[in-house]
């Protein structure tokens, strides 16, 4: 049986975020974007997270601590609340390592440069 996308986006994983994270194609919008980054952290992709994430930004991310906080949380879904050419405005949620319900709200932004776009950073609450 194949898995229906971690987004939430209702397509099969193969057909929507796999394209990004398995087959190496380039997020055709920031909300594209931001879905497949998503869904690396559900399959704890940190290579894919740093490599999306925008070069002058990449100094204040370790991957290993990337990989330990999506590893650390079980990511049940994506909730877009509001989406521009280059924001994104989402609630995340997840279970933490107690299993304690979370949600992570973010209005992030978005870069697009050299025919890719990237993530730049994100206000949260």
């Amino acid at each position: 049986m194949e898995n229906k996308c971690f987004c939430d986006s209702g397509l099969l994983f193969k057909d929507c975020c796999g394209l990004y994270l398995e087959n190496n194609q380039k997020a055709l919008t920031a909300l594209a974007l931001m879905r497949s980054r998503f869904s690396a952290y559900a399959t704890h992709n940190a290579d894919y997270l740093m490599e999306t994430t925008y070069v002058s930004e990449r100094k204040y991310y370790s991957k290993p601590e990337i990989l330990k906080w999506a590893t650390s949380n079980k990511w049940q879904k994506l909730e877009i609340l509001n989406a521009t050419e280059n924001t994104v405005e989402f609630k995340a949620y997840f279970l933490d390592s107690n299993q304690q319900p979370q949600v992570h709200y973010e209005f992030s932004t978005f870069r697009f440069e050299n025919s890719a776009w990237y993530y730049v950073d994100g206000k949260f609450e």
